[in-house]
């Protein structure tokens, strides 16, 4: 499959304790905390209308919020753990903000964000993109990334496995190559 030369690659990983049984995670009907459920276009996507953030490095007050639909798919099974579609866009003024569209995988020791998105404004949005624009992207997959992961430790952590202890998180989140 090819990819148009204006889409950019994005892979994210947050490493987080979940054990083993994670995948389906046990709450994945349970999206409410992602915002308010809308009709999805797509019979086999859940679309929920929520504010994505761009915090701002260095302040944990400041952020930019922007209101957007996120759309999940169904959990799929895989070797490793399980694997969903996963998108967003922006809900009003869409020409004007990325698109994302890729796959939310967990496994028992890490949850991965991957695909592509689209900057806005064709070519010339691509040259900003390079330039600076990327930063908002990736910090706005980074914080969707984070709190997906603080929302399956917390499922974790509420499970006890059979020897005893409780899953954690850990808070560190990578961009990786």
């Amino acid at each position: 499959m090819s990819v148009p030369a204006h889409f950019t690659p994005l892979r994210l990983s947050q490493r987080v304790a979940l054990g083993a049984g994670i995948c389906p995670p046990p709450r994945a009907g349970d999206l409410s905390w992602l915002g308010m459920e809308v009709e999805s276009p797509q019979p086999d996507m859940r679309r929920f209308l929520t504010d994505l953030s761009l915090p701002v490095r260095g302040s944990h007050e400041v952020q930019f919020k922007k209101a957007a639909y996120v759309d999940v798919g169904h959990f799929m099974a895989t070797p490793a753990g399980c694997q969903a579609e996963v998108g967003w866009r922006s809900s009003s003024l869409a020409p004007l903000f990325p698109v994302f569209a890729g796959r939310l995988t967990v496994t028992p020791d890490a949850v991965v964000l991957e695909g592509f998105y689209a900057p806005p404004g064709g070519q010339v949005g691509v040259v900003l993109d390079r330039a600076f624009l990327n930063i908002a992207a990736r910090g706005t997959a980074r914080w969707f990334l984070e709190r997906i992961a603080a929302q399956l430790a917390g499922q974790s952590e509420a499970r006890v496995p059979e020897n005893g202890t409780r899953g954690h998180a850990s808070a560190r989140g990578r961009v990786l190559p």
